[in-house]
């Protein structure tokens, strides 16, 4: 806000100058307080970048590193997200595969006891 007060004062001081009519007093007043005020200015300057920084704009400065911090986090999550999908995927193939072995190995055995039934169903038959 000072930097904006300097304007508004400087602005409002040239219209009174005007309007008074005196010339010279009020040209070296106004010289003489521009000077100081650029001082100051200068001085508020270098505060300003060695200490304080304008409350919006270290706020929007802020609120900039959270969203790169969140989109950082977004893109991690997605990444992860996207490698869950992949190996849920192969897990459920690999489940498919080795149900799909069982099952082959299932149906051997089965045509195998089918045919050691067949064997055994004629033993016994003299006694």
């Amino acid at each position: 806000m000072p930097i904006f007060h300097r304007d508004s004062t400087a602005s409002s001081s040239g219209s009174s100058r005007h309007s008074s009519g005196s010339s010279r007093s009020s040209r070296s007043s106004v010289s003489s307080r521009s000077g100081s005020s650029s001082v100051a200015s200068g001085h508020r300057r270098s505060l300003f970048h060695q200490n304080s920084e304008d409350p919006s704009i270290q706020s929007a400065r802020e609120q900039i590193v959270r969203a790169e911090a969140a989109e950082r986090q977004a893109d991690q999550a997605l990444i992860a997200s996207r490698r869950a999908v992949k190996d849920a995927k192969e897990h459920a193939r690999q489940l498919e595969r080795e149900a799909a072995e069982e099952s082959r190995l299932a149906k051997i055995k089965q045509d195998q006891a089918k045919s050691i039934s067949k064997r055994a169903k004629p033993l016994g038959r003299h006694v």
